[in-house]
């Protein structure tokens, strides 16, 4: 089905069978055998699979010594999430639980079953968590009871209080998010595999963490307030409307768009956070596990800029650039180039006319620099204050002839562009084809031919 899709974005269809045909996903993201592992450690990452829909193939590709502790890293604090989640739950039962959360680390028998959420699966199983958790190595336990025990907390906090200011959009972040990431940045380096500085980095995690929630809340928008949620910092969408609500009206367009370009311009700040930590990283499987959730956070920020769709569906990248942006992600200045390209993509959308156009184009303009100026190796960013890249945004006034003019060649372009996408998309399911063959060819053959006879290069 998605090869199908894919036709309408022949890019994507070469990123796809390049991923799926090609030993994309081997290299990038490859599964570990759970035929080899003990039965209960083979129950967490079954849990994991079955729980986690971005995550779950980049931890399977971490190092082994780093591995296990970031699977039960993230199934413990997958339970607590679904505690603070889970609505049916009442206050007065779900804010103890929240608080003694880390406690339950150490109980052989302590689990939940009253939780009707999706994921209540791991408070079900908690037991079989928590006994693989007793199993780590002491520097892997104590971070992870201390991220677990401050969320806990900070999780109880905005059960009672609502994300009204800026700074308490930024505190709730860091709850369920800037923790995650200093927690992270802490399991790597007791894992010997990074240096101590990312370890104690912990501003730059908390943006890592930040960055992807922020992404995610401003994306979430329309599941969030139909299920009653509401993450939007009151101090913002106050200056657009008299309630989160009438964003969805259509008569409130305009408005909603401007609280949507707002909330993402506030989100690129930690870009610059990003970009510092990425290049201080050294192993590659930590390198790939922490960059391609932030390319995929910018290409969604880039997707969702300027556009109202956030308040009537979902708007998501597609599949085939979700591969595109995996396999590209793997090296700093790699991901500096994906970080520019979709950071332009964004500009380009711009309106001068926007409330916060000015804030907008200096983080545009910032991130541009920052990206330019990072070397191709693992080496210290050299951060521009100063900018100095200017860009024009002309108000353009047309008449009705210039009007029926664009229309007229808009027409011919789509024409055009029609017969293009036709013959790409026609050598894209080619080369499908061939490389279909090829790996059913690749069964029947001996390995020392498999092969020797096709050479598929995109």
């Amino acid at each position: 089905m998605n090869i199908i899709q894919a036709l309408a974005h022949p890019d994507d269809l070469v990123s796809l069978i390049k991923y799926q045909f090609l030993g994309g996903a081997e290299r990038v993201t490859p599964k570990v055998n759970l035929s080899k592992l003990d039965e209960p450690l083979k129950v967490c990452y079954q849990l994991l699979k079955r729980t986690s829909r971005s995550f779950a193939a980049v931890i399977q590709a971490l190092d082994e010594q780093l591995r296990d502790a970031v699977c039960l890293f993230y199934l413990i604090l997958r339970a607590l999430d679904t505690v603070e989640d889970d609505t049916t739950i009442p206050t007065e039962e779900k804010l103890p639980v929240l608080k003694k959360f880390h406690e339950f680390l150490e109980d052989p028998n302590w689990s939940y079953s009253k939780s009707t959420f999706k994921d209540g699966i791991v408070l079900e199983k908690f037991p079989v968590i928590s006994a693989q958790y007793r199993c780590l190595k002491p520097a892997f336990r104590e971070v992870i009871k201390d991220i677990t025990a401050r969320m806990g907390a900070g999780m109880g906090v905005f059960l009672e209080k609502e994300v009204d200011t800026s700074a308490d959009w930024n505190e709730y972040c860091h709850y369920v998010a800037g923790l995650v990431g200093i927690g992270l940045s802490r399991l790597f380096t007791a894992s010997g595999l990074e240096d101590e500085v990312v370890g104690a980095s912990t501003d730059l995690s908390n943006s890592m963490g930040l960055f992807l929630q922020k992404t995610n809340i401003i994306r979430d928008y329309l599941e969030d307030v139909v299920d009653h949620r509401h993450f939007w910092p009151k101090e913002v969408w106050s200056q657009y409307g008299k309630t989160l609500d009438d964003f969805r009206r259509r008569d409130m367009a305009e408005q909603a768009v401007a609280c949507l370009n707002h909330l993402i311009t506030d989100a690129l700040q930690h870009v610059p956070d990003v970009m510092t930590y990425l290049s201080r990283l050294k192993t590659q499987s930590v390198f790939n596990f922490c960059a391609i959730p932030q390319v995929m956070a910018i290409a969604t920020l880039a997707r969702c800029y300027n556009n109202h769709k956030v308040f009537t569906g979902v708007v998501k990248i597609r599949k085939g650039e979700a591969c595109s942006l995996m396999m590209e992600a793997n090296r700093l200045d790699k991901t500096m180039q994906i970080f520019f390209e979709r950071t332009l993509e964004l500009g380009e959308k711009l309106s001068i006319t926007d409330p916060n156009a000015t804030a907008t184009l200096s983080a545009i303009q910032t991130i541009l620099m920052i990206c330019r100026s990072t070397p191709a190796s693992h080496e210290s960013l050299a951060l521009v204050t100063e900018p100095s890249l200017k860009i024009q945004l002309p108000v353009i006034q047309l008449t009705d002839e210039d009007k029926a003019e664009l229309y007229r060649l808009s027409i011919v372009r789509r024409r055009n562009s029609s017969r293009f996408m036709f013959s790409k998309s026609f050598f894209a399911l080619s080369a499908c084809l061939l490389a279909a063959t090829y790996q059913y060819w690749g069964q029947y053959v001996p390995a020392q031919y498999s092969g020797q006879y096709l050479s598929l290069n995109f």
